[in-house]
């Protein structure tokens, strides 16, 4: 198992269309975890939500998450970043990056509808600055 650099773990978060797992506290301190689709803004994680989902509600009473990304094919590769949200409802932002988001997991074709869908009244643009990143390749070689 290697360490990968920055810019590896960067380029493994951009490839393809590998969902992010993100860990959230509810309210009563148990974990709550769900599949996004995300984007790369600089070094901060991007990806919308509605303001009304559990995850939303948790990031914004505890805005602390864990994200974990995976390569589920021999020889194996994972990043996990700890970080911190912050929130926007700027309806350009939220354009902006759902159609990107939209584009790299739906294709150039459904990019705008996408973008416009989680753009729309009551979504969120959520950023994830990390606080700490864990990341490693060819997690089975010897």
């Amino acid at each position: 198992m290697t360490e990968m650099t920055k810019e590896e773990y960067k380029e493994f978060l951009l490839q393809g269309t590998k969902t992010g797992k993100l860990a959230t506290v509810r309210e009563d301190g148990r974990p709550h975890v769900v599949p996004i689709w995300y984007e790369l803004d600089g070094d901060n994680l991007v990806f919308t939500t509605g303001e009304t989902s559990v995850k939303a509600k948790n990031m914004t009473r505890d805005p602390r998450i864990s994200i974990s990304v995976d390569d589920q094919t021999p020889p194996y590769s994972f990043v996990t970043i700890e970080g911190t949200a912050s929130f926007s409802k700027d309806p350009q932002q939220l354009l902006h990056w759902a159609t990107k988001i939209g584009r790299r997991y739906m294709g150039e074709d459904k990019a705008e509808a996408f973008g416009k869908r989680n753009a729309a009244e009551g979504e969120l643009l959520v950023k994830i600055t990390p606080t700490k990143v864990i990341a490693h390749k060819d997690v089975t070689a010897w």
